[in-house]
């Protein structure tokens, strides 16, 4: 059975959470994305029905506005990590080294993508615990790791030093495509 705020929570949700995510979705760069914030929006509103029971729009809204705030925020640190961690690498390996391909094919790829290869290949997971963490199949997980490393292949260039596309033949493959077995 289901309480009076379980009740009035539903009620909220069902005739606001439309206007939220349109909100929030001419605001960020993804539907993903929008819908994860928007229903941040209503986990707000759950924690603090307390406080304020009865949200009116405005407060939903003010509420999607700084989450959005957070999550550019976000974005913007991550962007920023990534740059050092390339300066880094650079100053380390060189600036015609294979971890800096890697790391720009990687920094290129969606994040799913990158996360898979960075699981079956860093952290060294078999397919079975690849498929764990991603809670799916394993033959779901076979799958996105093919994507992902066709999606690799293509970011490469055709040899080291070399900037491109990835357009690669068969004879002319990456040895670190290669040795991801991509």
């Amino acid at each position: 059975m289901n309480s009076e705020r379980e009740l009035a929570f539903v009620v909220v949700h069902r005739n606001s959470y439309p206007r939220v995510y349109r909100y929030v979705r001419r605001r960020v760069e993804s539907p993903e994305l929008a819908e994860e914030l928007a229903a941040d929006v209503f986990r707000v509103v759950w924690q603090k029905w307390q406080d304020q029971p009865h949200p009116d729009i405005a407060w939903l809204l003010t509420v999607a506005r700084n989450l959005i705030g957070n999550a550019y925020r976000s974005r913007d640190r991550l962007v920023a990590l990534q740059m050092k961690l390339r300066a880094s690498a650079e100053l380390r390996s060189g600036a015609d080294s294979e971890d800096l391909l890697v790391h720009d094919a990687l920094a290129a790829l969606r994040d799913s993508e990158r996360d898979i290869l960075q699981l079956a290949y860093w952290d060294e997971l078999n397919m079975a615990e690849i498929a764990g963490v991603l809670q799916c199949s394993e033959a779901a997980a076979k799958v996105r790791l093919h994507r992902a490393r066709a999606a690799f292949r293509k970011q490469m260039p055709v040899s080291p030093g070399k900037q491109g596309t990835g357009k690669q033949n068969s004879g002319n493959q990456n040895p670190v495509t290669q040795k991801m077995g991509a």
